[in-house]
């Protein structure tokens, strides 16, 4: 069904979440990746989308996790 879309930025998975009707923004970047995870897998759960549009959205979900929690560490040092 959404295996057309290309899913290579966070901002490509805000626009899958936002067709479903949801929208994250919590104030920080990290939190909003969080919740957008969270958000993405009760779309799943509801199969709305495709096993491969979630494991791709996942997959730069979790690769922007990864970046915002370096930058942190970096700034704390």
């Amino acid at each position: 069904m959404d295996n057309k879309m290309n899913l290579r930025t966070m901002y490509d998975v805000q626009q899958l979440l936002k067709k479903y009707g949801t929208y994250v923004h919590l104030g920080k970047r990290i939190w909003d990746i969080e919740l957008m995870s969270i958000e993405l897998r009760n779309i799943y759960n509801n199969e709305m989308i495709d096993k491969p549009t979630f494991i791709k959205a996942q997959l730069v979900l979790k690769s922007e996790h990864r970046k915002e929690e370096k930058k942190e560490e970096e700034s704390s040092k």
